[in-house]
């Protein structure tokens, strides 16, 4: 029997094997890569975190380089920071997360082993204007970081602003926001104010281990409570 391929059924048919074939050789596709896209996921996270420690690995193996000065990674319920010993110094390296104009914003916090002195810091972003809010994965903006503290006198986490020159910031230390990429310069100083609430605890803690701290701030919460 002649199929007649100008019917609709033929089409139909023609149509879903066509499909179904594309799937799997997508879903086969997909899986074999897998492997080497999480591999690149991770090696683009340590280089991100060398960039906050301020290494240079153009010369070197990123990750080989990421394995000998990140030696540790602390928990802290669903949050990590990293521990780095950097010539014989101790830096805690903190994930960042945020939303900028155009899309999402990241990067990563190194602080010194007080835990507040910024030790250096690096940005990405998904999407941000070339040219304005882009810059904020530039030198320039992120050197400003630089041995800025966040935390106040009285041992609050306070962050540390982002703000158009000429003004100031009340109980903060700042840094100058990007000329004409305001809200860019808004969501970085928001992520780093929300961020680093969330680790307000390990922060303002003298036990390097999460778990110590958390259970310490849960038995200050119980003696309150019965107080």
């Amino acid at each position: 029997m002649k199929l007649n391929t100008n019917s609709n059924l033929y089409t139909f048919i023609y149509s879903a094997v066509m499909v179904i074939i594309v799937a799997v050789l997508l879903a086969v596709v997909s899986q074999a890569l897998a492997p080497k896209q999480q591999a690149n996921i991770l090696l683009d996270k340590q280089k991100q975190i060398l960039g906050a420690l301020k290494v240079d690995y153009s010369a070197g193996n990123p990750a080989e380089i990421y394995m000998v000065l990140v030696n540790d990674t602390l928990t802290y319920g669903d949050k990590e920071v990293y521990v780095a010993d950097l010539n014989g110094e101790t830096k805690y390296i903190l994930p960042l997360s945020g939303k900028g104009l155009w899309g999402g914003i990241g990067g990563y916090l190194a602080l010194d082993a007080d835990k507040n002195t910024i030790y250096g810091v690096n940005f990405n972003h998904e999407s941000e204007t070339p040219g304005l809010g882009a810059k904020i994965v530039e030198l320039p903006f992120r050197e400003q970081f630089e041995g800025k503290h966040i935390r106040n006198a009285a041992n609050e986490v306070v962050s540390v602003a982002v703000l158009k020159a000429g003004k100031h910031a009340d109980g903060q230390e700042q840094v100058d926001a990007i000329s004409g990429a305001t809200i860019t310069s808004s969501g970085v100083s928001t992520m780093l104010e929300v961020n680093l609430a969330e680790y307000a605890e390990f922060l303002k803690c003298e036990n390097e281990k999460m778990s110590k701290c958390e259970n310490e701030g849960k038995e200050e919460d119980h003696v309150e409570s019965e107080n």
